[in-house]
């Protein structure tokens, strides 16, 4: 697989600093039931790497003393992670807002029959991946079958009160374009989809998040053999909008790995370009305490631009509304 690294490395992105740190977003393991092209992860079946008790210890005993707002947890498939419960039930004894990173085909997984009941329990804010309202559109992205398994997955969300009014189970759905261009206004896609999954699923939501897909990990391989990887990068350094800079995740979030350690955002994680303290040593969350990032510089590169190219893009949607 060719490494868009030191592709991303040389192209100049505008410098950012902190504010102060509101959510941990937590990758729990790369393994998933899906091996999807847009993957930024390069997430798949075959991934053996996840997180261990002792860590998910030391991201709970963080929460609780620096006193974390929200708890981000996303995978590969988070929900296959051995400690995923017991992460959830810990973070909202303590009040903590928990999100799940959740692609719908995992609720039909063998051992997983309970998951959907689960997370209502707990009152779970889910972030579904759904790229498209087309059959054959997220067929072509995400695998067969995964259109209808992800149908079925909402529909049993609905059913257990995700995404009606007055329940306070939150169910978002996330988009990705099919290939290298742009998201189209979120505004207008998020009715489109209303509109189709309501008339012909039943289903109904509460948000569509609109992401751009980051030239890094498998998407960012496949650019490159296709040799559409600096047109695609041209096209988000042209689009890149200025005030979508206050809204980026990376000034208020912190990713953390499955071992531990410490990145401004999860892209840079699946990049490895980890957060370090002068020398080049890592940063463990085992280590951190919350103050010491105020401020801090973030470390950027090309692919940032994904971020920022048009209305912006961020694992809660799009920017424009953030920077206004």
């Amino acid at each position: 697989m060719h490494d868009p690294r030191p592709l991303l490395e040389r192209i100049p992105f505008p410098a950012l600093r902190r504010r102060r740190l509101t959510t941990l977003q937590v990758n729990i393991g790369y393994r998933c039931n899906q091996s999807c092209v847009h993957c930024h992860v390069n997430a798949s079946p075959h991934r053996t790497e996840e997180m261990s008790g002792e860590v998910a210890d030391t991201v709970l005993a963080f929460i609780e003393h620096e006193r974390i707002a929200t708890l981000d947890i996303t995978g590969g498939a988070p929900e296959l992670n051995p400690h995923f419960r017991r992460m959830v039930v810990t973070a909202r004894d303590m009040g903590v807002k928990v999100m799940d990173r959740c692609n719908l085909t995992i609720l039909e997984v063998a051992g997983q029959e309970d998951l959907a009941a689960f997370l209502a329990a707990q009152q779970v804010a889910i972030i579904a991946s759904m790229p498209c309202y087309l059959e054959g559109n997220v067929e072509r992205q995400r695998g067969k079958g995964v259109f209808a398994g992800s149908i079925r997955g909402l529909q049993r969300l609905n059913a257990l009160g995700y995404g009606r009014d007055g329940t306070g189970l939150e169910l978002n759905l996330v988009y990705n374009p099919q290939g290298p261009s742009l998201p189209p206004a979120q505004e207008t896609l998020e009715a489109d989809y209303r509109r189709v999954l309501g008339e012909q699923h039943g289903i109904v939501f509460n948000r569509l998040y609109t992401l751009a897909n980051m030239p890094i990990q498998r998407f960012g391989s496949t650019l490159i053999s296709k040799g559409e990887f600096t047109r695609y990068l041209d096209l988000l350094q042209h689009a890149h909008v200025d005030a979508n800079l206050g809204g980026v995740m990376c000034r208020d979030l912190i990713s953390v790995d499955y071992r531990g350690y410490l990145y401004d955002c999860d892209f840079n994680q699946m990049l490895d370009m980890p957060l370090t303290r002068k020398g080049g040593a890592r940063v463990h969350l085992s280590e951190l305490r919350i103050g010491e990032l105020d401020g801090r510089p973030i470390r950027v590169a090309g692919h940032c631009f994904g971020c920022t190219a048009g209305q912006g893009s961020s694992c809660g949607g799009a920017l424009q509304d953030a920077a206004e």
